[in-house]
């Protein structure tokens, strides 16, 4: 069984969201996710607590990724220029999987009152990171959270421009979040 073990989080995501999109996320039972994705339902719960959590797979190193890239910007950086530094490396963690479940997570998470709720919570979680991150910096708490607010509204239309793109005629997800927060940025001084 050892080999069935490598990729298997993976794997299981992938199978969580097909059979959420096929079925439904409350007719869809972690025995058939784990059937789906060729493990047992101990290996499932090796993972993730419950189905529920499947969304926010990924969520722990998204949000060390974006506090790190936060924490080596230039000295010299402001708030926004150090969360996109932070973006950037969180969207090198984001790769063709993603892209490919993108649009099913999307779905899943429009037909299931408790998964937008835990969608909310994984921004909430993902904001919190990147202000704290700022915090240490020396940002003042209001400026910190406000970009962190930022940073996650960038993330969400970038990800979301970066899945409907062709899957050719670019090299990544971090163009498409560095421009959604250059245009959030640039909103923001029209409020004046």
């Amino acid at each position: 069984m050892p080999r069935w073990e490598q990729g298997a989080r993976e794997r299981l995501v992938v199978a969580a969201v097909d059979l959420f999109t096929e079925q439904g996320y409350d007719a869809t039972t972690v025995a058939q996710i784990a059937e789906r994705a060729g493990v047992t339902k101990s290996t499932f719960f090796r993972y993730f607590p419950d189905k529920r959590e499947l969304l926010v797979a990924g969520q722990e190193t998204l949000s060390r990724l974006l506090a790190e890239g936060i924490a080596e910007a230039p000295a010299g950086a402001s708030p926004l220029e150090a969360v996109a530094a932070g973006l950037e490396r969180a969207s090198e963690a984001m790769g063709p999987v993603n892209r490919e479940l993108g649009p099913r997570l999307k779905a899943a998470v429009a037909a299931s009152a408790e998964l937008q709720e835990r969608d909310a919570l994984k921004s909430v979680g993902l904001a919190t990171a990147m202000a704290e991150a700022l915090a240490a910096r020396g940002v003042p708490d209001a400026t910190a959270h406000l970009a962190g607010e930022l940073g996650i509204l960038a993330f969400k239309r970038g990800f979301a421009e970066w899945v409907e793109a062709a899957h050719d005629a670019d090299g990544g997800l971090a163009p498409y979040i560095l421009a959604a927060l250059e245009d959030l940025r640039a909103a923001s001084l029209s409020l004046g």
